[in-house]
């Protein structure tokens, strides 16, 4: 069986590399080929093209790489048409990849796509291009599938991959003890972005956030985890330039340990509010685009929330800073609000305990079998 798939960003590189890991299980002599991050290579899928050439953040950043884009999704498309899998999966991106899914469903491939896009939150409209676009869609929270009822498209909910992946009591002490942090240690958490368009964002304003709180409390530990080298070395940069008195420890890769040990954390929003949620970490999350792109923003999107975590709860469990009220005074005082107050952060836990195991189903292993089946079975009609 060959499978062809296609992930563009990290979130979606962890979540195919889960699936990827599910169908082996199953299926050992499962081929994968497609556009591939680095854990999905390390799953065993052959890189075709690279998640980074995906790397892409704002309206406005998106129609200045257009004409570029456009290329790449030709050559993308072309490249599954000249060599067919049995079975394409698209994971999240849906702006790149449904016009993918759609011209390789009328070749006759079977598609299916992993993420819901975010219809609840904005275009609504998008759930008939879904529906033209694959056989299957997978959706990871519970409330989406009511969004495309009525319509031609098989539409299952598998849970949450990360859900999975956390425990649902993650053990502290351990996670304290592998980064070397004492158990009565005060610690901060900063994740300022997985992508360098984000960090060169936001970047500064976690740092001169983070020297305020530190200020306060000079035994408080500052540890951050940047995606990769490129990431730290960037980051390592900007506190020379910006903070250079501020205390700060980096540990690459290592994002999700730093929620479970933290007492604290500051986040970008994104899928990293899930962690930080299924970590049960006290957050603050902050998020800034180009102003274009947040004016855009604000005339489309519909949800209150910009954090997955409030919008999953149907309430701020987060306080969010967008754009201009991402002010390191604000944010210091909503970290240092967590830090001082032990019994908030238990109720928070406790919320984050009950949402997880809403969330916690075996999704890779859901996924998986649904997919199996498409791929066994005949070809839909119009394809």
């Amino acid at each position: 069986m060959r499978i062809g798939i296609l992930a563009g960003e990290p979130s979606g590189d962890r979540l195919a590399a889960g699936l990827i890991e599910a169908i082996r299980r199953r299926v050992p002599q499962a081929q994968f080929y497609g556009m591939a991050g680095p854990r999905m290579v390390a799953a065993g899928c052959t890189q075709r093209f690279s998640i980074e050439q995906l790397s892409v953040v704002g309206f406005v950043e998106v129609l200045r790489q257009y004409p570029r884009l456009r290329r790449l999704r030709a050559d993308v498309v072309q490249s599954f048409l000249d060599d067919p899998p049995d079975v394409f999966v698209g994971v999240d991106v849906p702006d790149f990849v449904l016009e993918v899914e759609t011209r390789l469903r009328a070749a006759g491939i079977r598609t299916a796509h992993l993420v819901s896009p975010t219809v609840w939150a904005w275009r609504p409209g998008r759930v008939t291009t879904v529906a033209r676009a694959v056989d299957l869609l997978l959706c990871i929270f519970p409330f989406e599938p009511a969004y495309y009822a009525g319509l031609d498209l098989r539409c299952a909910f598998v849970g949450h991959p990360l859900a999975d992946e956390f425990p649902l009591e993650p053990d502290r002490a351990a996670q304290r003890s592998a980064l070397g942090i004492a158990d009565d240690a005060r610690v901060l958490a900063l994740l300022p972005g997985s992508r360098m368009q984000e960090l060169r964002l936001c970047t500064r304003s976690f740092l001169e956030t983070a020297q305020r709180v530190q200020a306060q409390d000079p035994s408080l530990r500052v540890l951050c985890a940047p995606l990769d080298a490129r990431a730290e070395a960037f980051i390592e940069a900007e506190r020379a330039r910006w903070t250079p008195q501020l205390a700060l420890e980096l540990h690459t890769g290592a994002s999700r340990e730093l929620l479970c040990a933290a007492d604290a954390a500051l986040i970008t929003s994104g899928t990293t509010t899930v962690e930080a949620l299924l970590a049960k970490c006290p957050s603050v999350v902050a998020y800034r685009m180009s102003w274009a792109s947040y004016l855009i923003a604000r005339l489309l999107v519909r949800t209150p929330f910009i954090a997955m975590a409030n919008i999953i709860a149907g309430r701020e469990l987060f306080p969010e800073f967008v754009q201009g009220a991402m002010r390191p005074e604000a944010m210091a005082q909503a970290l240092q609000a967590w830090l001082g107050n032990a019994a908030r952060g238990d109720a928070l836990r406790a919320t984050c305990g009950a949402l997880h195991a809403e969330m916690r189903c075996g999704a890779a292993d859901r996924a998986a079998e649904a997919l199996l089946e498409l791929a066994a079975a005949p070809a839909a009609a119009g394809n």
